[in-house]
């Protein structure tokens, strides 16, 4: 372990079981292994399924379950059952993401788990929070289909998923948000919770201020992808060779400085175009030049000249240019062994005073820590042997 993981993991004293597969669940755990958390994955014989899809899924498991430890045990057994209650009795914090009622069918419901453990924050990850959904099953994909973010993304004719399992994810943070709140109340109280996140209202909250929007100018928002910009300069703009940048004027402040870096002195005095409102009402007298003057400038020469001036912009990338991005590879990319080789995967966002987060355990191979994991549970050298023998947990 690193010095820096030392300093940068503000959650060590906390222990996790977490019962999850595919991403929503796995980044709660991800978030809080990440912090320092003694996260332990608890997979079936054979480890979780996750580790063996392909296509667009080929990516969840190494992305979101480094920082933890592996325990693949029977829970079809009476014993497996068992050796889980004992790891949930003892820990703080328990995730799981199946199909409502599959933890209850297993015996690890919240309602029996408090009893066995009145402290424990349990924390579920679901498709649906109470109401005429709640049993249904979702994906991220089916939620950004009802949410509306799959029409706000693709064309007006043709909904599509945002590039990333975005509700997935960001339910996945929510839950954190709950899991830590419900610790900070446990301090007073001793009491845990029981804390859902779901799909479908992740998705509504994300598309909130579409709905703002209608109500702010009584008519329906169209598709993201139908520019109707509150800016007169925020688009994708062409440069030489064929390159692109996107660029964003978001301020009265930062029309003057853009006017005065591409020396276009004719806009700057112009008292049509002081105020941002007004600027958008001219926007097909201003693009036309801007989009001449940039054509003209290679990227580097054009990206150069937005920085200096303080302008948002951004060369448009692919996920695979963050590799050798040179910002992320100041500490916020960690290699990550995957069957496959190394990878890099991005940290998690946060600093603490300066630090990031690390790596501190590597992605684990099912089962990898069941001896390590049942031994700190009390379990004696031989009843693991025992329980390994009958392969009721397995490494």
């Amino acid at each position: 372990m690193s010095e820096t993981a030392g300093t940068t993991m503000p959650l060590k004293d906390l222990v996790v079981v977490e019962f999850t597969h595919m991403v929503m669940g796995p980044t709660t755990g991800l978030v809080l292994a990440d912090l320092g958390a003694k996260v332990t994955k608890i997979e079936p014989p054979g480890g979780d399924k996750t580790r063996r899809l392909k296509g667009s899924g080929a990516g969840y498991f190494p992305m979101y379950n480094r920082n933890k430890r592996s325990l693949c045990i029977d829970l079809k057994s009476d014993e497996g059952k068992a050796v889980a209650q004992t790891l949930i009795s003892k820990a703080d914090i328990l995730i799981e993401n199946f199909r409502p009622g599959a933890m209850d069918k297993l015996g690890f419901g919240y309602e029996a788990m408090k009893v066995l453990n009145p402290g424990l924050i349990y924390c579920s990850l679901k498709g649906f929070l109470k109401g005429p959904y709640e049993n249904r099953t979702a994906l991220d994909e089916v939620t950004q289909m009802m949410g509306g973010l799959a029409y706000m993304t693709g064309l007006p004719d043709r909904p599509m998923r945002a590039g990333s399992s975005v509700i997935d994810i960001t339910g996945g943070m929510f839950g954190v948000i709950g899991v830590l709140s419900a610790l900070h109340e446990r301090e007073k109280t001793g009491k845990g919770r029981h804390i859902t996140s779901s799909l479908f209202e992740t998705t509504a909250f994300m598309v909130g201020q579409h709905m703002a929007q209608q109500t702010v100018l009584g008519e329906e928002p169209p598709p993201m992808s139908v520019r109707r910009s509150a800016w007169s300069v925020y688009d994708i703009f062409h440069c030489k060779n064929e390159e692109r940048v996107f660029i964003g004027v978001v301020s009265d402040t930062l029309w003057q400085k853009f006017c005065e870096e591409f020396e276009l002195h004719d806009f700057a005095t112009d008292e049509r175009l002081s105020k941002n409102n007004d600027r958008v009402k001219y926007r097909d007298e201003i693009l036309p030049v801007i989009s001449a003057m940039f054509a003209e400038l290679d990227k580097t020469t054009l990206m150069a000249k937005l920085e200096r001036a303080g302008i948002p912009f951004s060369p448009i990338n692919k996920p695979s240019d963050l590799f050798e991005d040179p910002h992320l590879n100041c500490g916020g990319l960690l290699e990550v062994t995957t069957t496959e080789g190394k990878a890099k995967l991005p940290a998690l966002p946060v600093e603490f005073d300066g630090e990031r987060t690390a790596l501190h355990l590597d992605l684990p191979a099912e089962g990898k820590d069941t001896v390590e994991v049942l031994s700190e549970a009390g379990f004696s050298k031989e009843e693991i042997e025992r329980l390994l023998k009958q392969e009721v947990v397995i490494n």
